[in-house]
């Protein structure tokens, strides 16, 4: 153990690590920097389209790049800030491992260079929050494993006989994170870099928003609770308002968010019990949410005065605001009514960034803010500044989500409308997409202000590097000894360990339950973990065994090796970002569209692409509805079929030759996992492949298209195109 400890009769003295909490800030404000410049450019390629400049920078392959640059990059890195600093404190130790903590930076950091060069490169495992590959998720799982032992480590040498509540939201982040990551990642690799999930269509679908939706609460919920719990106190010079309320917060938020997940697939293929208990948890969840808001905004009593000057407090107010109206949006979302509205519209992307911008963002700036002068042993180059960056940030959070609220509800409306004599009012999908192009500018005005104020920060944090000492020195305090773990070992040995241990549960419980539990870091792990696992289980463990929650349907069958080759172009090219595959039983939808999409239809989709938002038309029946060659101009330039079309141009996959070399090792992958390909497919796949592709070029020559497209990527994306809602129209012709 690397902490520097110095008896001195009933006192110890603990040199505390803020080397590696300073790592993790500069980090955090690097990155965020990065993952909100590149959704500025996402911004930009929406409202003007020929900002897709070049095949890996095309919004498709950059969407899942911000997403996890912003989530796991800029709100991860201030999560290891605020819990290596914070941990070290209120336990009054050093971090368990020097080396651990090393570890744990630069793996982390190696991690999310990992995924900003393999995303743009198409190598996605499609799954929002989710898409890294096999590799790299084998690296998270390890580097987890080290900061969980590290942080473990470190409540085990504790000074203090009782936690505080910060550090009851870090345990139940680090142990949440860990069963969320492994259960939604188990897949079968196909080669170094592609796998295959073992869950297919409804069953992925149901995994995948359990953890999507739970990363959201234990990634970005949870760990900032905890920060909110330490820093906000820390910077108001006030005591938490409620331990009381803390206590049912915590416990109510680990309980019910879990359960949470289903009601993003409400009117899907998911049987309607899992997304109606999905809902049920989502509206329980608005009143333990406001509870911390509540807790987190009476803190800032008697502080007001002090709240008109510091702009780190008006960061945390803010971002607390956006918390308790994200946590009341959230829930509102979920009702199936107000759901059948905002899904796959802008209003959930709006929502969305509410919680991220206002919740996460400013709660992590107004932290930085706070540590900056306290890790570089010097004050703040500029309040100014601060205060600046405060207001860009504000007025760009608003005019980000009212925009995508306004977009999001005309969306809606459009799609759902039918003129007097009952037909869609929008028939054709594009004139939906033309309404929001203002709203889309908008967003981009918005974005870029909250892109400044990063900026400002990051400048502002540069100055006061400068006017830091040379040599920074981490800070030493003396501590009370823990008198009563010597206590503990003392009676142990006297051989009186049953009467002893009674009489220490006794004494502890005479304070009450919940404090006698904060003295046992081991029994509480365990019971957040029961806590956690209870809803998961009874979601998905029916799902899983009841096979009438997914009949079967005769007419489906498994992708020709050309059709799964198509597949996976499309996955790597991001197209699930833009276009969903799930017709909902509704109206508008089947007349658009076609027959609403069944559970049985998704059995051979690993993964399931039924998406969550829809900029582009849904795509579950687009098989036989136009001719090989309109597919073939539309992907060259949308706007030769579509003329007010913002979708990026795809000429490469005219030009690309088509890599059939992983064909069988793809169905050998999908055989394994229960697809029934035969011995003589696969084999035979890279055959079945190229004749195939030989009889659609064939037809798209004859079409008046281009020739020689017979070993061409555009040949398989076609295929798999014109494959989509085929076996359902087979089953009717039937």
């Amino acid at each position: 153990m690397t902490t520097q400890v110095e008896e001195a009769g009933a006192t110890e003295r603990v040199r505390y690590d803020d080397a590696i909490v300073r790592k993790f800030v500069l980090a955090t404000i690097g990155w965020g920097i990065i993952g909100m410049l590149v959704g500025a450019i996402l911004a930009l390629q929406l409202a003007w389209w020929p900002a897709n400049v070049h095949e890996y920078v095309t919004f498709g392959r950059l969407r899942p790049l911000h997403t996890n640059a912003v989530i796991f990059a800029f709100a991860g890195n201030g999560i290891f800030a605020a819990i290596y600093y914070s941990t070290q404190r209120l336990v009054r130790a050093r971090m368990f491992s020097d080396v651990m903590s090393k570890i744990h930076f630069w793996g982390w950091q190696a991690i999310i260079a990992s995924a900003a060069i393999s995303l743009p490169l198409g190598f996605t495992q499609s799954k929002e929050y989710a898409e890294l590959e096999w590799p790299i998720d084998l690296a998270i799982t390890a580097i987890w494993v080290v900061f969980a032992v590290n942080f473990f480590g470190t409540l085990k040498n504790r000074r203090t006989r009782h936690m505080y509540v910060a550090l009851w939201f870090y345990i139940a982040t680090i142990v949440t994170v860990a069963i969320l990551h492994i259960f939604n990642n188990l897949v079968v690799p196909w080669s170094m870099m592609k796998s295959y999930p073992i869950y297919a269509g409804v069953h992925d679908a149901l995994v995948q928003w359990w953890y999507g939706h739970n990363a959201v609460a234990f990634f970005l919920t949870t760990p900032f609770l905890g920060l909110m719990y330490y820093f906000l106190p820390k910077a108001a010079d006030r005591p938490v308002f409620s331990y009381k309320l803390s206590i049912v917060h915590f416990w109510s938020i680990v309980f019910i968010y879990i359960w949470a997940g289903p009601h993003h697939l409400h009117y899907t293929a998911l049987p309607e019990w899992a997304s109606t208990i999905g809902m049920v948890f989502s509206i329980m969840l608005w009143m333990p949410s406001w509870g911390g808001m509540i807790n987190g905004l009476l803190t800032l009593r008697g502080a007001w005065d002090k709240l008109r000057e510091d702009p780190i407090l008006k960061f945390f107010v803010v971002g607390i605001t956006f918390y308790g109206m994200s946590t009341f949006e959230g829930p509102m979302l979920s009702i199936k009514a107000i759901n059948s509205l905002s899904h796959y519209t802008d209003w959930t992307i709006g929502h969305v960034h509410a919680g991220a911008l206002g919740w996460n963002g400013f709660m992590t700036f107004g932290m930085v803010y706070w540590l900056i002068p306290r890790l570089w042993q010097t004050d703040l180059y500029s309040k100014k500044l601060a205060t600046a960056h405060f207001w860009l940030g504000t007025i760009g959070i608003v005019l980000y989500v009212v925009a995508m609220w306004s977009a999001g509800i005309t969306q809606g409306l459009m799609w759902r409308a039918f003129d007097e004599t009952g037909r869609l009012m929008y028939p054709d999908f594009i004139e939906t997409v033309v309404q929001l192009m203002p709203m889309y500018w908008v967003r981009l005005i918005g974005g870029t202000m909250y892109l400044t104020g990063a900026v400002l920060a990051a400048y502002n944090l540069a100055m006061t590097m400068r006017r830091a000492p040379s040599e920074l020195r981490d800070p030493e305090v003396v501590v009370p000894a823990p008198t009563w773990r010597n206590e503990s070992k003392l009676k142990l040995s006297e051989g009186v360990m049953v009467d002893d241990m009674l009489d220490g549960i006794a004494a502890r419980l005479r304070f009450g339950w919940h404090r006698a539990l904060e003295g046992w870091p081991a029994v509480f792990t365990v019971l957040t973990i029961i806590a956690v696992a209870i809803g998961g289980l009874v979601e998905i463990i029916p799902m899983m065994l009841v096979d009438s929650n997914v009949p079967t349907i005769a007419s489906v069958r498994p992708y020709t090796p050309l059709e799964l080759e198509g597949r996976d172009i499309y996955i790597r090219e991001g197209c699930v970002n833009c276009h969903s595959q799930m017709v909902r039983p509704m109206r508008d939808e089947i007349e658009r569209y076609g027959e609403y999409s069944k559970p049985g239809e998704a059995i051979y989709d690993r993964p399931f692409l039924w998406g969550s938002k829809r900029t582009g038309p849904d795509l579950a029946r687009v098989g036989g509805k136009y001719p090989h060659l309109w597919h073939v101009r539309h992907m060259k330039d949308p706007r030769l079929t579509s003329p007010n079309s913002i979708m990026p141009p795809y000429p490469w996959l005219l030009e690309d030759d088509l890599d059939l070399s992983h064909s069988k090792s793809k169905l050998e992958a999908l055989a394994m996992l229960g697809t029934p390909y035969s011995i003589e497919t696969i084999d035979g796949s890279e055959a079945l492949a190229m004749s195939q592709a030989a009889e659609i070029a064939a037809e798209i020559e004859a079409q008046d298209g281009p020739a020689g497209l017979e070993n061409k990527e555009i040949v398989a994306l076609v295929a798999y195109l014109q494959r989509l809602g085929a076996d359902i129209k087979l089953m009717k012709r039937r």
